[in-house]
């Protein structure tokens, strides 16, 4: 049979090969049926189902740790959501079945989620696999999950829940080892691919024709070239042998700071969620935090922490970092991560309300006393702390965070570019400020009106996006005018071959999962800077986001 080549958006450099094992299918979907039993007794079969799935959720988010814990707890609070036991409540009540009562009242939230968008419309898909566990365990039957087929494996899926992804098995010893993923659905920002790529997974995600693929058939996943190539023929499965062991010897080379060819500088940095990375991140060469994401004190407070709290759980992370840069991102919630205590109001659109900066702003308390914890909290822990604003759209907003940093003892303040506005107006705002920070991921969305991770609009959720690239440059020209940095904190950076274009646009630090640096250390390293600037020139000139990806893919190596 004829080798064939399925085109996906690759995560990282990696290459790997193996047989095909498929995702199971979900079970079907309980009959709308009525109940044999009182309502109070299938009451407490949800309620001791329920319990059960968000216990192991959460074993699992112990074992997992990273950005995984982060959604595997999110999801335990899913299925332990009042509104969501409310619902099924009411089901029961019309004497409907506990499995019918749960399918039908998550699927209800689903809807919901998914209409509101942002951050929720984010946790919208994880409802499905939250249901799915509740009303398995309600059968009697196992938890959906990954196959265990006895044997390494590369699997092949429409997408994994968190749950599935947090604890796919990659132990180099393990029969069931995970050699590589192929989804067919899902994009470069998907939590599929986040995960994929702080655990360093050979990936290929929105594969659509991947799933033609069957049990047993042989292929190569080959991230670099964002391709699926099945039925391989030996000369290619001995050049992709070939390229992974070049690639694992290079892992193993010593960890050197980012730069490229010519010596140019790119220091490579990590995002975090905690500071419980920070020595993994330290160990895989992060230079120092370009993002470090301080929702984790929030979210699940009923109150706002208190200073002295906040200064706690950040000299843990600014010592771990002594003498390194370590960027901070203040708060960044409102109507799309409800806070009772910051902004809980509906909002018809939350990706567009009161978010970011503009609900600390309407709430300074919280702000002030979250730059007050940082300050103190780096006057014994000695780090470089850089902080800046999320969400930042005006010159106007620019200047007032920069100004309130600095009254509170702030040294170095900066803000996010994230909304199109302020990339259009990054020379006004870089007067104003000492540095800026692309999010990559939230610029895409507001650029392209695309939800990230709406499945209907995956394809226009791609930071490649010419669109895109050209604000990025914007926002370059302007920090090389007035002298000030700009770094990039999205999951585009952690794209070993965007990495050199954002370097050709003007970045001058990448920050990303630790797992990523060595892949956009050696990307980086074999490009000087009047290549990287080539290949970005490439890039722009394309007309979206595949011909941006190609016409790089070809300046970077024009043999290809």
């Amino acid at each position: 049979m004829d080798s064939t080549t399925f085109a996906g958006v690759g995560i990282g450099l990696g290459v790997a090969q193996g047989p095909v094992a498929r995702m199971a299918e979900r079970a079907p979907a309980p009959a709308d049926a009525a109940s044999e039993r009182s309502a109070e007794e299938e009451a407490g079969r949800v309620r001791e189902a329920v319990a059960a799935v968000a216990a192991e959720l959460n074993r699992r988010a112990d074992s997992a740790g990273g950005s995984a814990r982060d959604v595997l707890e999110a999801q335990a609070m899913m299925a332990e959501d009042p509104s969501l036991e409310e619902a099924v409540q009411s089901r029961l009540d019309d004497g409907k079945t506990a499995e019918w009562a749960v399918h039908d009242a998550f699927a209800e939230f689903r809807t919901t989620l998914e209409a509101v968008g942002g951050y929720l419309g984010e946790r919208a898909a994880d409802l499905d696999d939250v249901a799915a566990r509740v009303v398995a365990h309600l059968r009697g039957e196992p938890a959906p999950g990954v196959p265990s087929p006895g044997h390494p494996f590369v699997l092949v899926a429409p997408d994994l829940a968190p749950a599935d992804t947090a604890l796919l098995d990659l132990d180099p010893e393990s029969p069931n080892r995970v050699l590589a993923l192929v989804t067919t659905d899902g994009g470069p920002t998907s939590h599929t691919a986040i995960l994929a790529r702080e655990k360093g997974i050979v990936a290929v995600v929105g594969t659509t024709d991947a799933a033609g693929l069957a049990d047993g058939d042989v292929v190569i996943v080959d991230a670099a070239a964002g391709a699926v190539i099945a039925h391989p023929d030996d000369a290619q499965l001995a050049d992709a042998r070939g390229r992974a062991e070049a690639r694992a010897a290079a892992e193993k080379a010593p960890v050197t700071p980012g730069a490229l060819a010519d010596g140019t500088a790119v220091p490579l940095l990590a995002n975090l969620g905690n500071s419980a990375g920070a020595a993994e991140a330290l160990e895989l060469g992060a230079e120092g935090v370009g993002l470090f994401r301080t929702e984790f004190l929030f979210l699940s407070a009923k109150e706002a922490p208190t200073v002295d709290e906040q200064r706690a759980e950040y000299a843990k992370l600014l010592s771990a970092f002594r003498g390194k840069k370590v960027v901070v991102r203040a708060l960044d919630a409102g109507a799309d991560k409800p806070l009772a205590f910051l902004n809980d109001a509906e909002e018809d659109n939350p990706a567009l309300g009161l978010r970011g900066l503009r609900a600390l702003r309407a709430n300074e308390q919280i702000l002030r006393d979250q730059l007050t914890a940082l300050a103190e909290a780096n006057a014994d822990a000695g780090a470089d702390l850089w902080v800046m604003a999320p969400m930042v759209a005006t010159v106007e907003e620019t200047e007032y965070f920069t100004s309130l940093a600095r009254e509170l003892g702030i040294r170095t303040a900066g803000v996010m570019v994230e909304v199109p506005s302020i990339a259009l107006l990054a020379d006004r705002a870089l007067a104003h400020t000492d540095f800026a920070s692309i999010g990559t991921n939230d610029l895409t969305q507001y650029t392209m009106a695309a939800d990230r991770l709406l499945g209907s609009v995956a394809t226009l959720q791609d930071p490649w996006h010419p669109a895109v690239l050209r604000l990025i440059e914007q926002v370059g020209a302007a920090g090389e005018k007035h002298g000030k940095p700009v770094g990039i904190c999205g999951e585009a950076a952690a794209d070993p071959l965007l990495a050199v274009v954002l370097v050709g646009l003007g970045a001058t630090t990448l920050s990303m999962a630790p797992a990523a640096l060595a892949d956009v250390r050696y990307s980086l390293g074999r490009h000087t800077a009047d290549d990287a600037r080539r290949i970005a020139r490439a890039a722009l000139d394309a007309d979206d986001a595949a011909g941006a990806r190609a016409a790089a893919r070809s300046a970077a190596d024009p043999a290809s």
